[in-house]
Parts: structure tokens; sequence; C-alpha cells
């Protein structure tokens, strides 16, 4: 990866809809320059997919919250392969701590959230925390420092 890979990066983090001759533009490169490094970028997988950032509160999702798991072994919900295909988990980690996976659910109401923490019961133990405000809902990854 050099700086002009970081450069197309940075540019496709912020509007993934660019052009390779907009693109190009910005980045002062060919467009046939910038369509074949797209493409390394793409099959080295570095660039995994393009998508939309969508609001959850305007789509209806207005009560969202990070969920930590407390499972074990056989009954542990990364286990499951259904649990991130459920349209209230946005996001769900792996993780080291007290907990061994945590994740973003986004639901219409504290009814719908109260049923689906009855749903992650089944296992183990959930503890959530509800999301107030997102000063930062997300942020491209820049090249790494010198």
């Amino acid at each position: 990866m050099d700086h002009v890979d970081w450069q197309i990066l940075r540019e496709l983090q912020a509007d993934a809809r660019l052009s390779f001759n907009e693109l190009s533009r910005r980045i002062h490169l060919s467009a046939p320059m910038v369509a074949e490094r797209v493409r390394r970028l793409e099959s080295s997988g570095a660039i995994t997919g393009y998508h939309a950032h969508v609001d959850p509160d305007r789509l209806g999702r207005s009560v969202q919250a990070l969920v930590v798991m407390n499972c074990y072994g056989p009954t542990c919900l990364l286990r499951d392969p259904e649990v991130p295909t459920w349209p209230e988990v946005l996001q769900l980690l792996r993780i080291t701590g007290d907990g061994c996976s945590v994740m973003v659910a986004a639901v219409a109401s504290m009814s719908d959230f109260e049923a689906f923490i009855d749903r992650l019961a089944a296992y183990g133990r959930p503890s959530s925390s509800m999301i107030l405000s997102a000063p930062l809902p997300w942020a491209a990854l820049g090249a790494p420092p010198a």
C-alpha cells in the first residue's frame, strides 16, 4: 500500500459512488490507473464492499443499544449462524474481557428491545447499554502514521 492507494481509499470511504473519472481527477492519476488500483485493492481484500450508511432513527429503529453477552460453550450465540441474520443485529463482534461478544442492536421500541433481550437470554447473560447519541457514528480508516 502506497500513498496513492491510501488516497483512493480515503476518497472511496467518503463517497463509494465516485466514478473512476472523478476519482482520477481527485487524486491526479489517469482513470485506467485508478481502475487498476481499485481492482487490486478489491482482489487483495483491502476493499471488502460498497455500502450505504443509513440512519436507524429515520427507518423506525430509534432504540439502539450495545449488548455484551456472557455465554459459554455449546450455547454461545457465536456458534449460532442465525444470530448475525437477525434484523435487530447491526454489528456482532467477538471480544476479550468480561463477555464473549458485543453487538450493536437497533429496534423500534422498548418493548421490542425487551423481547430481543429475552431471545438473547437463551444463549447466556446479556448486559446492555442504551446508545443516547453518536458523536462519531462512523469514521474512515486512514493511513497509519509515518
